[in-house]
């Protein structure tokens, strides 16, 4: 059983619809609420309202994500926006060397998804030519590390002394660009390496330090990193009001480091505005956000599956499950209900990725306790795949692997890995994507937003705020400042 979109990005639910399983009766069942939550998200696309969502700040905020991939006059992405990002990616293109991109959260999980689709694990180990120019990319701001901060420090002087004293043919000041991402500027992980990167590098004679800002747009009340902006006449993107970190991989916060690797974001919001027109049917088994919010409900409140394993197949995917993980936990651990009933709602996620956690994991998903849904990530066509050639004729075991490609047998794991567990009652179901491109992951990606939110409406809690999050930062401050005052 599957749904297959005519792109050919498939859902397959099949160990996770049936007997022993969520069935279809428990679908229809749910059919009131599935009316509501899908005219709601109508209501979202059409005004940005959300029925009881506010701010932090307690005031009624819109909530505009649903807007994202449609590239519009007057929407957060308009031609002109994605006009300025393409501008921005080629002016640095043979001009800087090293992309430093800081932020945390959505700032960096979803940065990091385009990086990793785009670029890979040895981008920065390519010549420029083979990055076609583009610069190298490093990320910091993600936590508060010194060693891993001074050494990424000591990378960048090395490589300017290099660029200086050693480069006979081209010696030239090493130009960094720092892409500073905080919507108020007063995020502690990020400012913190910000300023202890931007005043290192600052004092090396031997580079050159250009910073790009991703901050609240607003100018006549500017945040602190937006009056930085202006005073310093940095060039700055938005961070806009109505999305929230986990969704604005969408917006200008992940694009500009898309634009950096040259990362094709018009294909990557083209699929996500596919999956937005295939998301309005009302007939949940065409439907797929809402099929799958609906089975992920059903299967934690029904029958106890509340813990969710996501585990693409793929090394450059682990990203996509890491962002995953923020967005189902902030958008739907909640302890209160729209009502204000205490519900603690929401799915641990667990990031997994194949084969390698067969090989770590699969034991627990296999015998552990019977609360766990497994949704794994499958890409059908990959580029240059290699075969395993007979390399060792003699060693028989090893022969009887070879003659496939790699990519053959890591889908025969993964099938191996989805059949075993469904003999064993353990509910897992498969998102598949027809190649690894930007189109594709739009598509998956926005999936499992609007998924989010179609449950936030069938467990009747704000997928939209994160409440638990602004607990800690309350307490943070006064403790900082404690610190400083002893010294």
């Amino acid at each position: 059983m599957s749904l297959k979109l005519k792109s050919g990005f498939e859902f397959d639910y099949e160990n996770l619809v049936g007997e022993g399983r969520v069935t279809r009766d428990d679908v229809e069942q749910l059919a009131p609420q599935l009316g509501k939550a899908h005219k709601a998200m109508d209501t979202m696309r059409k005004t940005g309202v959300i029925k009881a969502h506010l701010s932090k700040d307690g005031t009624p905020e819109k909530v505009l994500f649903s807007q994202l991939p449609y590239v519009e006059k007057g929407n957060l992405n308009s031609p002109e926006s994605i006009d300025r990002l393409k501008k921005f990616g080629q002016s640095l293109r043979n001009r800087i060397d090293t992309v430093i991109s800081l932020g945390i959260g959505g700032s960096f999980l979803g940065n990091k998804v385009l990086f990793d689709v785009q670029c890979g694990s040895f981008w920065n180990m390519k010549t420029r030519e083979e990055r076609d120019g583009y610069p190298r990319v490093f990320f910091s701001g993600n936590n508060i590390d010194p060693r891993s901060t001074k050494d990424l420090i000591d990378y960048i002087n090395h490589a300017a002394d290099m660029a200086m004293h050693h480069d006979k043919k081209n010696p030239h000041k090493y130009k960094v660009m720092l892409i500073c991402i905080s919507k108020s500027g007063g995020t502690l992980d990020t400012m913190s390496n910000f300023m202890v990167i931007y005043d290192a590098l600052m004092n090396n004679p031997n580079v050159e330090v250009e910073v790009t800002a991703v901050t609240d747009p607003n100018t006549e009340k500017p945040t602190l990193l937006k009056k930085m902006a202006m005073e310093n006449k940095w060039e700055s993107f938005a961070v806009p009001d109505g999305v929230g970190g986990r969704f604005t991989i969408f917006c200008e916060v992940g694009l500009v480091l898309g634009a950096a690797v040259g990362f094709d974001i018009e294909a990557f919001l083209a699929g996500a505005k596919q999956m937005d027109i295939d998301c309005q049917n009302d007939d949940i088994w065409q439907n797929p956000a809402m099929l799958n919010a609906a089975l992920k409900f059903i299967a934690s409140e029904k029958y106890g599956r509340n813990e969710e394993v996501m585990m693409p197949y793929g090394d450059y995917l682990e990203s996509v499950s890491m962002w995953y993980i923020q967005l189902l936990a902030e958008s739907l651990g909640k302890q209160f209900n729209k009502e204000g009933k205490e519900v603690c709602y929401g799915r641990t996620p667990i990031v997994a990725l194949g084969t390698r956690d067969m090989h770590s994991q699969t034991q627990q998903h296999q015998e552990g306790r019977l609360n766990k849904i497994v949704q794994f990530i499958r890409i059908e066509k990959w580029p240059n795949d290699l075969t395993i050639p007979n390399v060792f004729p003699q060693a028989h075991k090893l022969a009887d692997i070879a003659g496939v490609t790699m990519g053959q047998a890591l889908e025969v794991a993964r099938q191996s890995n989805a059949d075993a567990l469904a003999s064993n009652g353990r509910f897992n179901a498969l998102f598949s994507l027809p190649e690894l491109n930007a189109y594709y992951l739009g598509q998956l990606l926005y999936m499992l937003a609007l998924s989010v939110a179609y449950e936030g409406e069938l467990a009747d809690v704000d997928a939209f705020n994160q409440p638990g999050v602004e607990a800690y930062k309350r307490i943070m401050g006064p403790k900082l400042q404690q610190v400083k005052s002893r010294g």
